[in-house]
Formats: C-alpha cells, structure tokens, sequence
C-alpha cells in the first residue's frame, strides 16, 4: 500500500512521547513506512571529534518516526488521504484528497 504522507506536508502525532505536537515532513522514507519531521522525536547523539585538537560535541537530532503514529493537516483538523482520478482517457491524474471533505491536498 503507497505511503500517503509527502515531504512537505503539515502533520499532526496521535501516538508516542511527542503526542499533540505539529510539524512539517522533511523525509520521506516509503520503504520504511516512516518520516523525518522537523522538531519532533528529537535525539541527543555524541560526536567524536574530526581532527586532532578539536572537540566532540553533542548534536540534537530529528529521528524517524512510523506514520502510523501521525496523521495529515488540513488548517487545524486532522483529516485521512485519499486518492481519486483527474481527467479523462491518456490524460487522467492521480490526485491526493481529503477524505471528509474530499479537497484535493
């Protein structure tokens, strides 16, 4: 089944420690069924240094999260995705929906 969550598109968590929080895709990973989102499932990583004499560092860093765990934006309501058809013979395009209100997204 295609994933139907696109980079770029404004999320909302429904589960897992960052529940509630909003954010916008940066990564999609279809093969993994996750996505990277700005600001959310923030992780602590320790960085060795690269060259002698300079110092390690610790980096805060977005981690996946599964997209069962989060669910599209539409303004303030959270809404599924659905596909239809546009168009008509050769020319028919594959379309993201809404599915409550059937806007295309």
């Amino acid at each position: 089944m295609p994933m139907k969550i696109k980079k770029g598109d404004s999320i909302k968590v429904i589960a897992g420690k960052d529940k509630g929080k909003t954010g916008t895709v940066l990564v999609a990973m279809p093969k993994l069924d996750s996505v990277v989102i700005e600001g959310i499932n923030v992780v602590k990583r320790h960085q060795k240094n690269k060259q002698t004499r300079s110092q390690g560092q610790i980096i805060e860093k977005s981690m996946p999260i599964h997209v069962s765990n989060i669910s599209l934006l539409e303004g303030k309501k959270t809404v599924r995705a659905g596909y239809t058809f546009e168009g008509e013979g050769d020319k028919r395009k594959k379309v993201r929906v809404a599915r409550p209100s059937g806007k295309k997204i």
